[in-house]
């Protein structure tokens, strides 16, 4: 791992996230920095260079929705049928309910983002097929 990621990933690459690696492709490593019983829940995620997850969906009756706060290295985010967007350290991406997204590191690049799952009723990841390799090795 580059020396000036771990110094920039301030709150640390966590544990190999292993309960969710069928939904990526690459390593990820999840550090939870709030209990996830709890209303608020908040992970650091970290993705090797070139790991992403797969297509998904928040869904909620009400509120729900996922915020990203980009905190190490360089990544992408990606809405189902828009353009990419790169990410880079102090990005934020607020992904409303009900939209299709995927998001991880650049290809060159570890990448570290906080994901904070917004709270609501009835809330429920739907996961969905894997970012083409096309895709992902045409981003700009």
């Amino acid at each position: 791992m580059d020396m000036n990621f771990e110094q920039a990933n301030i709150f640390g690459i966590g544990q190999e996230n292993s309960g969710y690696a069928q939904y990526f492709s690459g390593a990820s490593f999840l550090n939870p920095l709030t209990d996830p019983a709890k209303k608020m829940f908040l992970v650091n995620v970290t993705f090797e260079p070139g790991c992403r997850n797969n297509w998904h969906i928040h869904h909620a009756k009400t509120g729900g929705g996922q915020i990203l706060l980009c905190i190490a290295g360089r990544g992408y985010y990606q809405e189902w049928e828009k353009e990419a967007r790169e990410l880079h350290p102090g990005d934020v991406v607020v992904i409303p309910p009900e939209v299709k997204h995927w998001h991880g590191a650049a290809p060159d690049s570890w990448f570290s983002h906080i994901a904070l799952e917004v709270p609501g009723e009835d809330t429920k990841n739907e996961w969905c097929e894997p970012v083409s390799e096309e895709a992902y090795k045409n981003l700009k």
